[in-house]
């Protein structure tokens, strides 16, 4: 499992930023049709929640290890089971 999705995540939040400042001083009006906050707003949120939902993946992941390491005798008791 690598952090590509959340390095992308950061680069549309900084690509959000920048659009924004570019807009505030007036150097950028439209992209394409669409007006520059409805762009900015749409990358800045689809870049937050890229990085939102690694970190929710990757403290998941380490919730269920730890819980593993805990408690490995309940784990061969339930596979023992099966």
């Amino acid at each position: 499992m690598n952090r590509a999705g959340r390095w992308i995540g950061y680069g549309l939040m900084a690509a959000a930023a920048l659009i924004a400042i570019a807009a505030r001083r007036g150097e950028l009006a439209a992209i394409g049709p669409f007006p520059v906050a409805a762009v900015a707003l749409l990358l800045g949120m689809v870049g937050v929640m890229l990085v939102f939902t690694d970190l929710m993946v990757r403290g998941l992941y380490a919730q269920v290890g730890a819980a593993k390491m805990a408690a490995p005798d309940e784990e061969k008791r339930r596979d023992e089971k099966e």
